[in-house]
């Protein structure tokens, strides 16, 4: 499979142009074309993981249709045979990793749930025993589960930089109180049907961030939804706290990145065929085991 570092569609009008997505205005809404860019310490990689795009729209798709009885979404079809006669002419670079949404009001806010210590919740709990201002026990291990999964949202950076765990406060501070209580409580029933459907896979999902916008439907979950981009997601066999686990996520590029001895700032480095070919093969093992056998080959259509 080719490898879509970016895409160039002459006559579209690009909307913007994220760390994996290329966006598009079409008419009211907007096309997401997910990329085979990866990204890692903020910063995105020279090198892409081909098909990882598709991975992504894919799992998005799943898990659209999974949780419509919980939350509206922002899709209106991913079927590129019902796409507006301007995209026909790309139809071949479209299929199977872009989307055509609602264009949404987008919350500027990440809505994070945690149900076990691992990544920046670990480093936070280490410095001040406390997440987003919820303090924890003390004596915790890294990937330990939590009594019950926590609700710690994040700052959406708009310039690139790293986000950062901020407290439910000043979550309400920015978006009103009505709104902040309706995103925690979606986000805490999402995070806990996925979960007992990443168990019964054989998968533990460690924390996943998610984000929300409004359009006509009131609030609807958009972007990606439970893909290795946005969650964690372990092999519950072996599984065993205290210490980091191993993921179906960019972990392995993380590790790579951090032999090489580099600065973390750009350019950011080629990855060597290897790490490319283990990392493609985490996210197409993470489709596989969470979505089943029946989901065949490529999803056209949403709910």
């Amino acid at each position: 499979m080719p490898t879509l570092i970016a895409t160039e569609f002459e006559g579209l009008q690009l909307y913007a142009r994220g760390k994996v997505r290329d966006l598009y205005s079409v008419g009211d809404n907007l096309l997401l074309v997910a990329t085979d860019r990866i990204s890692a310490f903020d910063h995105v990689l020279a090198t892409g993981i081909p098909g990882k795009g598709c991975v992504l729209t894919q799992l998005s798709l799943f898990w659209f249709d999974y949780l419509g009885d919980l939350v509206p979404n922002h899709l209106l079809t991913a079927d590129v045979e019902q796409y507006p006669a301007q995209l026909r002419p790309y139809e071949s670079e479209l299929r199977g990793r872009s989307m055509l949404v609602n264009r949404a009001r987008m919350f500027p806010t990440e809505c994070v749930v945690r149900g076990y210590l691992s990544g920046s919740g670990w480093k936070d709990y280490v410095a001040a025993g406390k997440i987003s201002g919820i303090a924890l026990p003390p004596g915790m291990r890294e990937s330990e589960r939590l009594a019950e999964p926590i609700f710690t949202p994040a700052s959406k950076s708009m310039s690139g930089e790293h986000d950062e765990n901020i407290s439910f406060d000043q979550m309400v501070a920015r978006l009103g109180g009505k709104n902040a209580e309706e995103l925690r409580r979606l986000s805490l029933a999402i995070y806990a049907k996925a979960a007992e459907h990443a168990l019964r896979r054989g998968l533990i999902l460690a924390d996943t961030k998610f984000e929300f916008g409004l359009t006509g439907k009131g609030i609807v979950l958009a972007d990606e939804v439970l893909t290795p981009d946005s969650s964690r997601f372990w092999p519950s066999e072996g599984y065993h706290p205290g210490a980091a686990q191993p993921s179906f996520d960019k972990q392995f590029v993380r590790d790579y990145l951090e032999t090489i001895g580099w600065n973390k700032q750009p350019p950011a480095p080629e990855l060597p065929p290897n790490v490319v070919r283990h990392t493609q093969e985490k996210y197409e093992q993470a489709l596989r085991l969470l979505t089943g056998p029946e989901l065949g080959g490529i999803r056209a259509n949403g709910p």
